[in-house]
């Protein structure tokens, strides 16, 4: 299996129901107490890629998709319209965004990530799969200019430095990103007859590990 650094066609995407989900197992004791533990670190988000389609001309679009990656072989981006960027839906990128990590006059790489808080609890999360041309980085609120002082890797979301950034220094970044999915199942079936009277198949797409 391979991962293909290709996004699923954004306008199919859009209006896709789906997002992220945990595992949790809960073991309920003699005394009516719980005990509740999760085996994943991090969430695992799933769509389905069937609500966007809305016309045969998309079922032919997904289809041609759906064949090149040889079903559930291989992997490929996705754009989560309600989470696809480094702030607020409403808010435009900048480079002080997110905190990624804290120079040590040592390190010239570091990792893109997404905190997402509530209350005094929060949980990070790793951007594997920035989108091409949207990193933008600072030092110390000082922006820097890619390729000159720092380059990204978009297949891993490392950002590597020309000059490691001084002891106490904070580095902030702003991205748009793409989430590593692939398809959840092996067949689409379809229906002119049924598409027409307004249904759409199920497609199931699901997040992966890389």
């Amino acid at each position: 299996m391979a991962f293909h650094e290709i996004r699923f066609p954004a306008n199919l995407s859009f209006g896709s129901v789906g997002g992220p989900e945990r595992r949790t197992e809960v073991v309920t004791l003699a005394n009516g107490f719980e005990e509740r533990n999760t085996p994943w670190a991090h969430s695992r988000r799933r769509y389905d890629a069937g609500v966007g389609l809305r016309s045969l001309d998309d079922v032919e679009t997904l289809i041609a998709f759906f064949e090149a990656r040889a079903g559930q072989l291989h992997g490929f981006r996705w754009k989560d319209w309600s989470d696809y960027k480094s702030c607020p839906a409403s808010r435009s990128l900048s480079p002080l965004d997110q905190l990624i990590g804290t120079g040590d006059g040592v390190a010239t790489v570091f990792a893109l990530q997404k905190t997402y808080a509530s209350g005094l609890e929060s949980y990070v999360r790793p951007i594997l799969k920035p989108v091409v041309g949207s990193v933008l980085v600072a030092v110390s609120d000082d922006q820097k200019i890619e390729s000159l002082e720092f380059a990204v890797n978009y297949q891993t979301g490392a950002i590597t430095f020309v000059v490691a950034p001084e002891v106490g220094t904070r580095i902030t970044a702003g991205f748009e990103f793409d989430v590593p999915v692939r398809f959840d199942t092996d067949g689409i079936q379809t229906s002119v007859a049924s598409f027409q009277a307004g249904d759409v198949p199920t497609v199931p797409v699901v997040e992966i590990r890389l």
